[in-house]
């Protein structure tokens, strides 16, 4: 091959191209990270089989391993790009350090960790009428009439 033998995509043009019948797929690894990732974004097996030009039997028949599980496929990735992350805090990079708190502020809200300010219990609010009932029954509190209303 030669440095021409590219298509427009930048796809390795192989070997047989133009001839009668498909060329045989040959996964790379370069593939493989790209199934790994249209998997985690939950992507059914006919949209990450378009994304590299191949039919979906021929997707499983290559890629069985990666298709296996979307859940650890989803876990891996947001792993390598969380170390990635921990990697520019490590360097100094502020607005890594701020995405990784940002980062740990979610996880911490959705697991129910977060430091909360302490609520006040709300009192709740009265009408009209329940108040003048309640000032009607404590009227008499703090006068000489007190005294002679407790017998």
């Amino acid at each position: 091959m030669s440095d021409w033998d590219f298509d427009l995509l930048g796809d390795p043009i192989p070997e047989g191209h133009g001839r009668r019948g498909r060329p045989p797929h040959i996964p790379t690894d370069e593939n493989r990270r790209k199934v790994m990732v249209l998997a985690a974004f939950d992507k059914n097996e006919e949209q990450i089989a378009a994304a590299l030009s191949i039919t979906p039997p021929t997707l499983r028949k290559h890629y069985f391993r990666e298709l296996r599980s979307r859940l650890e496929a989803r876990q891996r990735l947001e792993g390598k790009l969380l170390s990635a992350l921990v990697k520019e805090v490590d360097g100094g990079n502020v607005s890594a350090i701020d995405k990784l708190f940002k980062r740990l502020d979610r996880h911490d809200l959705a697991i129910g960790n977060a430091v909360q300010p302490a609520k006040q219990a709300k009192v709740p609010k009265k009408g009209k009428k329940e108040a003048a009932i309640e000032q009607a029954h404590s009227a008499h509190e703090g006068s000489p009439w007190a005294n002679l209303l407790k017998h």
